[in-house]
């Protein structure tokens, strides 16, 4: 239906070009016919344009492709599917004494040492790309095996969303608001989950269970380093003292992540605004200087209980020194440039979404042109185009589509 065909069109293209691992679109063709669909499974079915979206990869294999030949304890298949995998998109993992031509069902004598190497990589890209997800703020939404690609990519795209207002809770998929499986904050963990998942399925190829555990540890040793590399770079600091300790940087992201709960704020224009931070005043600066980058950032300003208040410019002074003490201040016009080339200003707000899918569905296919040729530069200043970077407005706070999504959306 053209609904989904636009939201994943949309979707993958603004991924692809936020610099995070996905599949493409490469065309969507709108069709005569319409088909009916339930969005919210409620009992409220229309009839909806169809359409179909092209989608492009080096490969659609995913997780769940391999569980289902382990679950028939069929290990002639299942090996096969891991030869043709190796040979084709991890070559560098296929020994040559075995290069076995493509398409020959024989056994190619791989060893369990080159499976092993194949789960490994497929740990470390996932790992790359759970940290690529938690940097922008994008919610899968279905993150089950038959929707992890073996090649770190993101792959179909469902009731995908991203974050407007900092939620770790947010679950842009309304069949899974109860239980929150998906919501934003997990997914690191799930991702986790479905490596074992993929780890159980390749244990016959493999044997052993340690060396699979090696993979696990692996996947957050990765995630671990990538995470540390991605917050230094939106917080603009040179490199990232993960340690535990109380005066350490992982301590002020984590404050900074409490300070996003204590007010609805939109993460987005939070991370842009941090850039504006005036470090060159220095801690003493005026509460009224450093708050002001990043005002624009929150939905009801004038609700901020004092408390919070104080809370949020405390943290500010210790950023400012943080960064100060990294040599942020010597160069505020280059520390902005780098900090804009890894926080977005514009993505794909769901209300953005909808309302190009609204004017689509009446045969008006500029706002689609026109919101796909801003999120081809989510990182630039793009004037005349800002209002495609405002906040998420009210009307779309409950709206279907745009807070309420479903896997037929």
């Amino acid at each position: 239906m053209l609904r989904s065909s636009l939201r994943e069109f949309l979707g993958s293209e603004a991924l692809f070009h936020l610099g995070i691992p996905t599949t493409r679109a490469l065309s969507l063709v709108v069709a005569s016919d319409r088909v009916v669909r339930d969005v919210l499974y409620d009992g409220h079915p229309r009839a909806e344009p169809a359409a179909i979206v092209t989608r492009v990869a080096p490969s659609f294999l995913r997780f769940g492709n391999f569980e289902i030949f382990a679950a028939r304890d069929d290990r002639t298949v299942l090996r096969q599917l891991a030869d043709h995998a190796l040979r084709t998109n991890f070559p560098e993992l296929w020994p040559a004494r075995s290069a076995a031509p493509a398409g020959n069902a024989r056994a190619s004598g791989v060893g369990p040492e080159i499976y092993a190497a194949f789960f490994h990589e497929v740990c470390r890209r996932t790992a790359v790309l759970m940290a690529h997800w938690m940097r922008v703020g994008f919610v899968h939404g279905v993150m089950n095996t038959d929707n992890m690609s073996i090649l770190g990519l993101t792959i179909d795209y469902g009731p995908f969303g991203f974050l407007d207002s900092f939620d770790p809770d947010f679950t842009p998929n309304t069949t899974d608001a109860a239980e929150g499986r998906y919501r934003y904050a997990n997914q690191p963990r799930v991702a986790r989950w479905n490596l074992l998942k993929l780890a159980e399925a390749l244990h016959p190829l493999i044997g052993s269970a340690g060396t699979l555990q090696d993979g696990l540890r692996e996947y957050a040793t990765a995630y671990e380093r990538e995470e540390a590399r991605m917050l230094a770079q939106k917080m603009g600091l040179s490199a990232f003292d993960a340690s535990d300790s109380p005066d350490g940087d992982q301590a002020l992201a984590n404050q900074m992540f409490e300070i996003l709960g204590l007010v609805e704020t939109d993460m987005t224009l939070f991370f842009r605004g941090l850039a504006e931070l005036p470090v060159h005043l220095g801690v003493d600066a005026p509460a009224e200087a450093l708050l002001g980058p990043i005002a624009c950032a929150w939905y009801a300003p004038d609700a901020i209980a004092p408390a919070a208040h104080e809370r949020i410019v405390a943290w500010l002074r210790r950023y400012v020194a943080r960064v100060r003490a990294d040599g942020g201040a010597t160069d505020p016009r280059q520390r902005k440039q780098r900090m804009n080339a890894v926080n977005p200003k514009y993505i794909l707000r769901n209300c953005l979404a909808q309302v190009a899918i609204d004017a689509a569905e009446n045969g008006d296919a500029g706002p689609v042109k026109e919101l796909l040729d801003v999120l081809r530069h989510p990182y630039d200043e793009q004037p005349g185009r800002e209002h495609f970077a405002a906040k998420r407005p009210e009307w779309a706070r409950d709206r279907v589509g745009c807070s309420m999504l479903s896997c037929s959306s």
